[in-house]
């Protein structure tokens, strides 16, 4: 399905809007690269999680890693990236979660998550103006954590690995 007219009416450093005209109704689309979370459990059976500031839920928020993929960047890439530079992990097996549209309903952006099991730890390296403070929970204490979580991402993330392990 195609609009009958779009146009670029903001361009941002973290994405771009457009306007869309469908028949007489008009919609206005967030232009976002992508993104990529990932559910990293270590060889001592803990997953990472990364509190940060988020400003727009005037906040400190527990979530995955997670990052947007750069252009050209296939998403396992971003998230291996993304990994290394907040937690420091790497190697580790990785599986394909889920993709899924973050909100559709206004955005275009395309989340996908991965599992990276046994990783390994280094030394992190987050990006100039991240402070990410790692949080890290037992798998099987999983569950009963859930109710600290307010973003959907990373609730989808743990549900969906949840779910991966139940079927193992």
């Amino acid at each position: 399905m195609q609009p009958d007219e779009s146009r670029t009416v903001y361009r941002g450093t973290l994405f771009d809007v457009t306007l869309e005209r469908w028949g007489d109704r008009e919609r206005e689309i967030v232009e976002h690269p992508g993104a990529v979370a990932v559910v990293a459990v270590d060889r001592e059976g803990r997953v990472t999680f990364v509190r940060q500031l988020r400003e727009a839920a005037r906040g400190h928020l527990i979530e995955l890693p997670a990052g947007a993929c750069e252009a050209g960047e296939e998403p396992l890439a971003t998230a291996k990236r993304e990994l290394r530079e907040e937690c420091g992990f790497t190697g580790g097996d990785w599986t394909l979660l889920a993709s899924f549209w973050t909100t559709p309903g206004f955005c275009r952006e395309r989340m996908h998550v991965y599992l990276a099991e046994a990783v390994e730890e280094g030394d992190a390296e987050p990006d100039e103006g991240e402070d990410l403070e790692l949080v890290r929970w037992r798998v099987d204490e999983l569950e009963s954590k859930l109710s600290e979580l307010e973003d959907a991402k990373t609730i989808a993330g743990v549900l969906l690995y949840l779910r991966h392990r139940r079927s193992r």
